[in-house]
């Protein structure tokens, strides 16, 4: 009982293993090259990186603020 299931512990890790390196023969011999296409035109997504950032640093203050802000010291049960 015990061999089976060590035997089948190797042969899933071997599987595994040998994934990635069947994947890329595979995709190899069939040669396909992507195509570069140009984009003369511009995001719209301008300094969005920013706001997200601001959103971002708003959201952890305010996490803070909320975890820090119990002042309930009362117990729960009458």
């Amino acid at each position: 009982m015990r061999f089976g299931k060590i035997s089948l512990a190797a042969i899933a890790a071997a599987s595994l293993a040998a994934a990635p390196v069947a994947a890329q023969s595979a995709n190899s011999a069939s040669a396909v090259e992507r195509a570069a296409v140009e984009n003369s035109e511009e995001s719209n997504l301008g300094g969005s990186g920013t706001i997200i950032a601001i959103l971002a640093a708003a959201a952890i203050i305010a996490g803070i603020i909320i975890a820090a802000g119990n002042d309930d010291d009362e117990p729960a049960s009458p």
